[in-house]
């Protein structure tokens, strides 16, 4: 992509930034690029947090349809950081409804909290403790959109029932959970 880049436009100076870069290489192509020194940038999603470059102002995302909601709207986010209006393009070549829908959200908001629970409503939760990034999770009851209240309100129980876990009413709980879970976990000490 870089190299085709630079045959159509080359009058720009166009770089390249990616995760397996050294970190002073990295600093260095940003800083170029801050300066204007480069003016087309090349990157996977490493750019996706701590970038802060005043012009910046357009991105073209591809395959767009394989991020999830926040991670776009987290990458959209690294442009237009000064005054000049930006413009971020998604694109996919996968024609599928729901695939345009969810990416549609991102037209619609920019409202991160509201991205996320649109992302999560969609995708579903995924594994929480384990690999999957979505998909339903191995929960027995309860939508995490749906069920906010109640899942806060465990929440806050379960935390309780840590931060007192020599309460005795408290011992055959942890218990339980700690062997129901003792297969699919790895404790480190």
């Amino acid at each position: 992509m870089c190299e085709t880049l630079s045959k159509v436009f080359p009058r720009e100076k166009v770089g390249m930034l990616h995760g397996k870069m050294h970190a002073n290489e990295k600093e260095i192509i940003m800083h170029a690029f801050a300066e204007n020194k480069i003016q087309i940038l090349v990157s996977t999603t490493v750019v996706e947090v701590g970038m802060n470059v005043i012009n910046a102002t357009g991105m073209i995302i591809y395959d767009a349809d394989r991020f999830g909601l926040s991670q776009l709207h987290q990458l959209r986010g690294r442009i237009q950081r000064g005054n000049t209006q930006g413009k971020c393009w998604l694109l996919t070549d996968n024609k599928s409804q729901d695939v345009l829908d969810r990416l549609n959200v991102l037209v619609r908001s920019n409202d991160g909290f509201e991205i996320a629970k649109e992302d999560l409503r969609l995708r579903g939760a995924g594994d929480i403790l384990g690999t999957r990034q979505s998909g339903v999770p191995d929960l027995i009851l309860g939508n995490f959109v749906e069920d906010a209240k109640i899942i806060e309100t465990a929440k806050k129980d379960a935390e309780k029932i840590v931060e007192h876990s020599e309460n005795p009413d408290y011992v055959s709980i942890l218990e339980s959970v700690r062997l129901a879970n003792l297969e699919k976990s790895t404790y480190v000490d």
